[in-house]
């Protein structure tokens, strides 16, 4: 099996998990406003989807590979992070997990980052492989979170 497949398959079936009504609610009695402040960061993890996939356009796949059409997107939010889609759904499904309470959520969001982290390593030796200023990118822009520029100072 491809990795491309069996990489698509695992974030597959760890979404479905995901999204299963797991009866593990801790029932920690957390205020209300803090329910808002968790509705705030999903919808900030949507956004950072939303500007991803807005920044990708028509190079947007489901699989790893490249086509030899693609471009790779240094302008938006890739300026700063390599895999913003990724991050958007981390950390949308991390505040979920802890809206919901759910220790089974929180375990399932931590085995979809781990995911992301391996499949992101895949996909990025294989931009390696087709662009030859990737490494250049990789190098000044952080994989999730935007990587501190000491140069400024």
């Amino acid at each position: 099996m491809k990795k491309d497949i069996f990489y698509l398959l695992v974030q597959f079936i760890l979404f479905t998990l995901f999204f299963i009504n797991w009866e593990d609610n801790l029932g920690l009695g957390i205020p209300g406003w803090v329910d808002y402040f968790f509705f705030i960061v999903i919808g900030f993890g949507l956004l950072v989807i939303l500007f991803g996939i807005i920044n990708l356009n028509e190079n947007a796949t489901l699989f790893s590979t490249a086509s030899k059409k693609s471009n790779i997107v240094f302008r938006g939010i890739y300026k700063y992070v390599r895999h913003p889609i990724y991050l958007g759904l981390i950390i949308a499904m991390m505040a979920f997990s802890l809206y919901s309470q759910s220790v089974a959520k929180l375990l399932l969001m931590v085995a979809l980052s781990i995911a992301f982290y391996l499949k992101s390593r895949h996909e990025e030796k294989l931009l390696e492989k087709t662009f030859s200023n990737y490494k250049q990118y990789k190098a000044k822009t952080g994989r999730f979170f935007p990587k501190r520029n000491d140069s400024a100072s």
